[in-house]
């Protein structure tokens, strides 16, 4: 069964959005966001300093397709849908 990890980077209601979607796609046997307390710490930085700071969040999405064909519907899925909705994917092997 592949899985397929994707951080995303969007706004909470792209994440659930993209979520849903990735929920209706035949053949995925699970979608979960996946909650990483490293994300929300931060280091000695201040990056309150920084002129842009409308990036977005960084979710971590995580996909259990049936087979390889269906993982391969994921990432067609998921980069479309990065694109209509104006948020980065990015597949990556581990978060």
């Amino acid at each position: 069964m592949p899985t397929i990890r994707i951080r995303m980077t969007g706004s909470r209601d792209n994440a659930d959005t993209l979520l849903t979607i990735l929920h209706g796609i035949d053949g995925i046997e699970h979608v979960e966001e996946i909650d990483d307390p490293a994300l929300n710490m931060r280091d000695e930085f201040d990056y309150s300093e920084l002129t842009d700071d409308s990036s977005g969040e960084l979710f971590l999405i995580e996909v259990r397709a049936a087979d390889h064909l269906h993982a391969d519907a994921v990432h067609a899925v998921a980069e479309v849908e990065a694109g209509q909705l104006g948020v980065v994917v990015e597949f990556v092997d581990e978060f």
